[in-house]
């Protein structure tokens, strides 16, 4: 998918420093990819602890005598 858009030199300029990417594709891509990332962790961890179908540590610890 082809894109245009105006990116402000400063921002563009860190994001080329901070990626250390040679090309400012590179650069858009690996930020576009970091950004994701970031995101579908913090779904992860804001849905952590919530199901009731994991073993308390008792049950974990009764099942390995019992094994």
């Amino acid at each position: 998918m082809k894109t245009s858009l105006e990116i402000p030199d400063k921002e563009l300029r860190d994001l080329l420093r901070f990626t250390k990417a040679k090309t400012k594709r590179q650069a858009i891509v690996s930020a576009i990819v970091s950004y994701n990332r970031r995101k579908r962790m913090a779904a992860l961890v804001k849905s952590s602890g919530s199901s009731d179908t994991f073993m308390t540590h008792g049950e974990l610890m009764k099942m390995r005598e019992m094994e």
